[in-house]
């Protein structure tokens, strides 16, 4: 029966439009032909769930548990993952490096953050998915989504402010007598690109011929957290953008005193004066032309290299250090690679040799060449072309024989890399520095995950050169949210003592997004209750520090 007082029937008025709901207690009553409130008190401290159930049974509205129709779940969306992540966007203190004051677009590129982690593809198909996610709401974007205002702009915004969110990155992540570690990549594209100044032909480490690409060059700390990104046109060297990356980490980003790590190949004599002009010191790997050479000037052996020790030697003219390595089973896949280009470039010359067909000594010569551009073998033969007097004769032979010498020195390098530095025995021993060069792979990773994995920075939408440089740079700080995120699943993400863990990334993601918000309807009273984490998932959250 409803509760009634002298001015008539006392009920509860909800308002839900502060940070927290507040229940107004109060009785309606005509006055005059108005209608007129008494208010008898408030109740605080309840959530709207629980202030909706209250309003019920002022309503005089009892729902019986033993009634199967008394409670209906109405919708159900994705919850778990989107909070996880939001929740490591704020202990991070992200969203407040993004921009240090509260704004809707703030909101909406963390919401495109989590996106691109959970769901990829275009930022249209994002704007989308609110039938399936509280990803939206849960970043604070309660209005309808619209793609050009909780997409676009906000990307715009975010490219205006990289630099300034680098530099507080690196000064949270660098430094000083630490090392950084840099590497590029390539990224294809797909359609037509006019008027564009970054989007060209280049060498394509996708193995994409015909496509037009990028260059991405990221900046890591030495524990593999990503710092700082920028896009070069497509055609770019690797070596051509290492002196502008230097003078950044100094004079941008503050770091006075670090050590460059690169890949091979990576730094010339340019990149080492700036170097020293900067204060750094440099880790790289040589070349195997470089090798060739220091074995050709006798200040290498291929006898020294060993597959248990590293040998240090120093180069006493400059002082630099080569520490040479072997590596066992990189020498047996190096052997079967050359044996297995081999038997194709073989196949194919004799495919040649036999041609019954009349032909000219240029002809065979162009399609010999062929074949070896193709398989890059032609410094393990000895090959010419025999010309009849007759030029169209069908006589022309070609005669090839194996470079038996050159392959066996090559085997003596098998699995072999020389890492060098002129980094001081007194900071490094060489175990060290090969170790740091190694750290590497920990910027292959980040690009892993921007390209493929699980990021999936291609392909891009976006055929403008700024929406292409803040849409990189938005995967850059996806994987940055990534990377804290992996740093509390340690124990079950990776390997310990040689076992294989149960989870992935991937599992973790969609493990989480099991956890539900669940719309539920009782007696036409709408609330919302969040599924009860299975015992799996509360043990993810409770290494990452969360509760829902």
């Amino acid at each position: 029966m409803a509760m009634k007082t002298s001015n008539g029937n006392l009920h509860l008025e909800i308002q839900n439009s502060r940070k927290s709901p507040v229940g107004i207690l109060r009785t309606s009553f005509y006055d005059s032909g108005s209608v007129r409130h008494t208010q008898h008190g408030r109740i605080t401290g309840c959530t709207l769930e629980q202030l909706q159930i209250l309003q019920l049974a002022f309503r005089d509205k009892v729902i019986s548990v033993d009634d199967p129709k008394a409670f209906k779940i109405v919708e159900s969306k994705e919850y778990g993952a989107s909070f996880a992540l939001f929740e490591t966007i704020k202990e991070a203190s992200l969203d407040k490096v993004i921009y240090s004051r509260k704004e809707e677009w703030v909101n909406a590129v963390c919401a495109m953050l989590i996106g691109r982690i959970i769901y990829a593809g275009s930022k249209l198909a994002l704007s989308h998915v609110g039938d399936l996610t509280n990803l939206w709401e849960i970043c604070g974007i309660t209005d309808k989504v619209d793609v050009d205002k909780h997409c676009y702009e906000p990307l715009d915004h975010l490219l205006s402010r990289q630099t300034s969110i680098q530099k507080s990155l690196a000064k949270k992540h660098l430094k000083n007598g630490k090392l950084v570690l840099y590497d590029i990549t390539s990224s294809y594209l797909e359609g037509e690109y006019q008027n564009s100044e970054l989007v060209a032909y280049g060498y394509n480490r996708d193995g994409k011929k015909g496509h037009e690409q990028i260059v991405i060059g990221l900046i890591c700390s030495d524990d593999g957290c990503p710092v700082a990104v920028e896009v070069f046109p497509g055609n770019t060297r690797d070596m051509s953008t290492v002196s502008d990356k230097m003078y950044e980490i100094k004079n941008i980003y503050g770091v006075t005193k670090a050590i460059f790590v690169g890949d091979r190949g990576m730094i010339n004599s340019q990149n080492l004066e700036s170097a020293y002009t900067h204060g750094m010191s440099v880790i790289t790997a040589l070349t195997r032309d470089r090798i060739n050479e220091l074995i050709h000037d006798k200040l290498v052996q291929p006898s020294l290299f060993d597959e248990s020790n590293i040998v240090e030697i120093t180069d006493t003219s400059n002082q630099w250090r080569y520490c040479l390595c072997k590596n066992p089973i990189q020498a047996l896949k190096n052997k079967a690679t050359r044996e297995a280009l081999l038997v194709k470039t073989i196949e194919l010359l004799n495919n040649i040799k036999n041609y019954k067909k009349a032909t000219t000594v240029e002809q065979l010569g162009k399609r010999v060449g062929k074949v070896f551009a193709k398989y890059k073998t032609e410094k393990y033969f000895d090959w010419k072309v025999n010309a009849d007097t007759d030029k169209t004769s069908k006589s022309h032979k070609l005669n090839w024989i194996l470079n038996k010498s050159f392959i066996a020195n090559e085997e003596q390098l098998d699995g072999c890399y020389i890492i060098t530095s002129d980094v001081s025995t007194n900071d490094m021993q060489a175990e060290e520095i090969v170790a740091s060069y190694k750290k590497l792979i920990r910027v292959e990773q980040a690009f892993r995950n921007l390209k493929t994995t699980s990021l999936e920075v291609r392909p891009i939408y976006h055929r403008k050169d700024d929406r292409i440089k803040a849409h990189v740079f938005l995967c850059m700080l996806a994987y940055y949210v990534q990377w804290h995120f992996n740093q509390k699943l340690f124990q079950l993400t990776e390997k310990v003592h040689g076992k294989n863990r149960r989870y992935t990334f991937a599992n973790i993601i969609e493990t989480l997004k099991q956890i539900t918000k669940n719309t539920v309807l009782a007696n036409n009273a709408k609330f919302y209750r969040i599924s009860e984490p299975t015992a799996p998932q509360q043990k993810i959250l409770n290494l990452l520090g969360i509760k829902i």
